[in-house]
């Protein structure tokens, strides 16, 4: 017959603690790496998005240089042009751009991404408007009767 003791061997519970710190440390490292690379990520994405709406306010801030030379021809003038907006990954839907004489400034109304680019100022008109970016693909500046405007509809046929 077999007898059986029990012994005090403590060598068993110092490999199981082992395994249980091993498996710890294995879920912080992997947390770090985690939080890290969601970190570069987002810095990314707001680095893209940064770019992408200087891109989209120097094409705009052009085109209302341009207007303002057109206006500068004196008479009935009109011009328009049609400027392509490069989407971002931020909510453009709380997105504003405002025409000012001497600014063109993108509002975010739930963000970091105001910004505001400088414009000569030397048209023969005002500038003037507001539009709300939600969606929008393309947006045109437009002068007509002395007016420098942003408008997000395709003016009527320029003359």
């Amino acid at each position: 017959m077999r007898s059986t003791s029990i012994r005090a061997d403590t060598r068993a519970a110092a490999t199981e603690l082992g395994y249980i710190f091993t498996f710890l440390l294995g879920v912080l490292l992997m947390s770090m790496f985690s939080v890290w690379a969601w970190d570069i990520e987002t810095n990314t994405r707001l680095r893209w998005n940064e770019e992408a709406i200087q891109a989209n306010m120097e094409d705009i801030a052009a085109a209302v240089e341009r207007a303002d030379e057109a206006s500068r021809f004196g008479g009935n003038i009109s011009y328009a042009e049609e400027i392509k907006w490069r989407p971002t990954e931020a909510d453009e839907s709380l997105f504003w751009l405002e025409l000012r004489d001497t600014s063109l400034l993108l509002i975010d109304e739930g963000g970091p991404l105001d910004t505001t680019t400088a414009l000569s100022g030397t048209g023969a008109g005002l500038h003037e408007g507001r539009v709300p970016l939600a969606g929008v693909e393309r947006l045109w500046v437009v002068h007509e009767d002395g007016v420098t405007f942003l408008s997000l509809d395709r003016p009527a046929a320029v003359q």
